[in-house]
């Protein structure tokens, strides 16, 4: 049995009550760690995993490094909320046993609920007993992955029950897979369904579909969906596009969905599911910039929202000198557009963080401030030329800059080196800053989430270049969700 830790400093962030006469200071006075976004108390953090709707409250969890602020050591950390906006930091929930099926990392996975009761089911590594039992090998590790079942022993989801034996030891018999990892999972009927992200060698990524009538036994079907080789060399598949990662796969409108990551980016597909074959008709990216390893639950309403893992882009040493590394993004409404493409937007429950109010048109948007880069910004506006910029600067300096104009395949937004294709005639930009962080939605269907380390020198202005007309801004100032930027109070 996997006890989780106790509810004190250290077990929220071991090693935290010991510095925290250093650590705190250092992490509550960083201009870009975010105030309102999900990350934990310090260290790094990457994919979300089995957020789940329980008995009044979001429960979040996510891979966490409890150690230092790169990746490594896996654990599920978890944190819970009323709203799915304002984070509790709970205990690590769980955490690598030794010399069991996870005892290299406790990887990602889903959380469902079974006859009512919290279980997980996630990807466990540890070495390989021979080299044919190796189902990663990216060019850095080698490990044998199984798929593993944890059930909740309490009601606040702090303690689970591990199974001592993985519910799936090994991939399918005659294939060889190229990865083996990130289970989700679903109810059809009598029977449970799983999918796990894979990719079969020389055939490209698939995702293998798998029933059970418990959890506990699973029997193989046949793949849900299977790519094609991507002919790129590389040694890690997932970056070729040869394996594909973080499968999830649900209802939406009168379509299913399927999103995959590979390649750095998560990509979505719709279409149609039917004698547990899917068969994709649109497809798409959901999120051009810095964001990975998304993951959807249903909230209290049955809204489907999307989380994702927004990355750093700066180097191992900054991350070390932070004492932090990753954000969990905003919560996301997915729906389906009158073409059955998928859509996106931040979910309502974020405008509870909404502050101080400026609504300002054409050369009044100059005057407008951002206070300590927390704020909502909704601009609109049409262009009368090709080319646009909008300018976020401080005394001259600037701190990002969005540029749109015309490319081979039409016209196109830029942020830095990321790039996005943008249509329609207007342009609505939703932008949501926080720190090093900024996503933007534009155009009502396109996502861009930038990472910037610019530190600006004092309150940001805007400045809108090009030809425009008709532009109106609202801009709210945010309100932090914590008073020193760890979430939840940690440091007194």
């Amino acid at each position: 049995m996997q006890l989780s830790t106790a509810t004190a400093l250290s077990s929220l962030c071991p090693g935290l009550a010991d510095q925290n006469s250093q650590l705190c200071p250092k992490l509550s006075s960083d201009p870009l760690r975010p105030q309102y976004h999900l990350l934990p108390a310090h260290n790094w953090m990457n994919d979300p995993n089995g957020p789940i709707f329980y008995r009044g409250r979001y429960h979040m969890f996510h891979q966490y490094n409890p150690q230092a602020a790169l990746w490594g050591n896996m654990n599920w950390a978890h944190a819970t909320s009323d709203d799915m906006i304002h984070w509790q930091h709970e205990p690590i929930a769980l955490v690598p046993t030794p010399d069991g099926p996870d005892q290299d990392g406790v990887f990602s996975g889903s959380a469902v609920l079974d006859n009512g009761k919290p279980t997980m089911i996630y990807t466990g590594v540890q070495p390989p007993r021979t080299p044919t039992e190796a189902t990663l090998n990216d060019g850095v590790h080698t490990w044998r992955e199984t798929q593993c079942l944890a059930v909740a022993a309490d009601d606040d989801l702090r303690i689970w029950k591990k199974l001592p034996q993985p519910v799936i030891a090994t991939p399918p018999a005659g294939l060889v897979v190229t990865g083996f990892r990130d289970p989700c999972l679903w109810r059809e009927g009598a029977r449970w369904m799983l999918i796990v992200g894979s990719g079969i060698r020389g055939k490209g990524g698939t995702i293998l579909l798998y029933t059970s009538p418990d959890l506990r036994q699973w029997t193989y079907l046949h793949p849900l969906l299977e790519g094609s080789p991507s002919g790129r060399a590389g040694n890690n598949p997932v970056d070729t596009g040869d394996m594909w990662e973080c499968p999830d796969f649900f209802p939406l409108g009168n379509k299913h969905v399927l999103l995959i990551s590979t390649m750095g980016k998560v990509r979505w597909k719709v279409g149609t599911y039917a004698d547990q074959r899917f068969t994709p008709e649109k497809e798409g990216v959901v999120d051009w910039g810095s964001y990975y390893a998304a993951k959807t639950m249903l909230d209290r309403t049955a809204n489907r929202i999307l989380w994702g893992w927004l990355p750093e882009a700066r180097s191992d040493a900054d991350l070390i000198a932070a004492g932090w590394a990753g954000v969990m993004s905003l919560p996301r409404v997915l729906s389906l557009t009158p073409q059955n493409e998928l859509q996106t937007e931040v979910a309502p429950a974020a405008r509870i963080l909404r502050g101080s109010h400026s609504r300002a048109q054409h050369q009044e948007i100059e005057r407008v401030r951002i206070h300590d880069l927390a704020a909502e910004l909704d601009l609109n506006f049409q262009p009368k030329s090709e080319k646009f910029t909008l300018r976020l600067h401080s005394n001259s300096q600037d701190f990002a800059v969005i540029t749109c104009s015309n490319a081979p395949g039409g016209r196109e937004l830029r942020i830095g080196k990321i790039t996005a294709p943008l249509s329609g005639a207007r342009v609505h930009l939703q932008m949501f800053l926080d720190g090093s962080v900024l996503e933007i939605r534009a155009n009502e269907t396109t996502f861009i989430t930038a990472r910037i380390y610019q530190i600006p020198t004092g309150p940001l202005g805007l400045k809108l270049e090009g030809s425009v007309e008709d532009a109106v801004l609202d801009a709210w100032q945010m309100t932090p969700i914590s008073p020193n930027r760890l979430t939840a109070p940690l440091c007194s």
